[in-house]
């Protein structure tokens, strides 16, 4: 590679890498914003707090990075544009070929690390929330109960304690489940202690009352000296089935006789993976588009304006077929081809157009007049 076409490279990959750290950071950001909770309500650590919004990292830059590609490129190119340095490298015999040389070395780069993320590191990040989302709500007394306040912990259950010693007992518990309105249970006690057993965790009560009618009218109570409950009822529980974005690329790839029996499922498989694999094609698609849009030497009287504004519908309006395609197939398997036509037809339109009136024609350096 020569050194102009590192020169190229290194100012579209800064722009690249640029816009990708400010529009992750931006959107993570406002994601975190909404996970804020786990520190204020549920009384997590800022470590467990940076893990949950982390993970989320992943999915970010898979999304955002084939726009930030066409943001560098278009910047890149417009800058070389506005610098007539374009116009210099036309007039000095450098084909638009070797302009292309190092955008394509680029979008090729990023197609391969959005590839990588797709296949392999997002279903990862998206399992690891599950399992960490379980473990945040796998004890609710100690994540979500606040001493002295009437906390409602889900809908319909009402949990509440006086005071915690130092050694994790509970003073002056009340717990209402009306979750079930037909059974309506109420539990007094002067003390509690939470334990774990087996994996799963478990409030043991201490010299109290159950309070549970069976009828309007009716004061069913029932004293005990120690009362123990389950309190896995109370939280999610990771999902036998796991979904679709939580499965390897592998398990997308060959799914079980029993998957394939439950059409909705097999249909969000379907989908799922089809977005796997095609979604990194963009980043080729966002290359060369804006190439074609601002790839060609043009002098400071010929506006950019409209040509990058083009661009921008394109890459959108193709994205958003993409998009759409791809949801289709979950309940039409015949549209999986058009996830492939729409990108494949892109790239091959831009590199047509970039091709159009001989772009690669070597322009040969003009020669000074010799004096008669």
């Amino acid at each position: 590679m020569s050194r102009l076409e590192r020169y190229v490279l290194r100012t579209a990959t800064t722009a690249f890498v640029t816009g990708l750290v400010v529009l992750t950071g931006v959107i993570w950001i406002t994601q975190a914003l909404r996970q804020i909770d786990l520190l204020t309500s549920k009384g997590q650590t800022i470590v467990i707090f940076l893990m949950m919004t982390g993970l989320a990292l992943p999915s970010l830059i898979a999304v955002i990075a084939p726009v930030a590609l066409f943001a560098g490129v278009l910047y890149t190119l417009n800058r070389l544009n506005g610098d007539s340095e374009l116009v210099v490298m036309a007039a000095a015999g450098v084909s638009p070929a070797r302009l292309l040389r190092p955008i394509l070395a680029l979008s090729v780069a990023v197609f391969v690390t959005v590839t990588a993320i797709y296949v392999q590191l997002l279903p990862w990040s998206f399992g690891a929330i599950e399992n960490l989302t379980t473990y945040v709500r796998a004890d609710f007394i100690s994540n979500f109960a606040r001493p002295g306040a009437f906390n409602d912990l889900t809908f319909g259950f009402v949990f509440h304690y006086r005071e915690r010693t130092p050694d994790g007992a509970l003073h002056g518990v009340f717990m209402q489940d009306r979750r079930d309105l037909a059974h309506v249970s109420t539990y007094i006690a002067e003390a509690g202690k939470t334990i774990e057993k087996d994996g799963s965790n478990y409030l043991r009560l201490s010299k109290g009352v159950l309070l549970r009618p069976q009828a309007a009218g009716d004061s069913a109570m029932v004293t005990f000296d120690d009362y123990t409950i389950d309190l896995s009822q109370f939280s999610q529980a990771i999902a036998a089935i796991k979904r679709p974005r939580e499965r390897s690329t592998a398990e997308l790839l060959s799914p079980s006789a029993q998957d394939r029996a439950d059409a909705a499922l097999a249909g969000h498989i379907r989908s799922e993976l089809l977005d796997r694999l095609a979604s990194p094609l963009y980043a080729l698609v966002a290359g060369l588009f804006a190439f074609a849009a601002l790839g060609e030497a043009r002098t400071t009287r010929q506006g950019r304006g409209l040509a990058i504004g083009g661009a921008i519908l394109a890459f959108v309006v193709v994205r958003g077929l993409g998009i759409s395609a791809t949801t289709l197939t979950i309940g039409a398997p015949a549209a999986a081809v058009f996830v492939w036509i729409i990108p494949v037809a892109a790239i091959i339109g831009a590199l047509a157009y970039i091709f159009r009136r001989g772009w690669f024609a070597p322009l040969a350096p003009r020669r000074a007049a010799r004096p008669a």
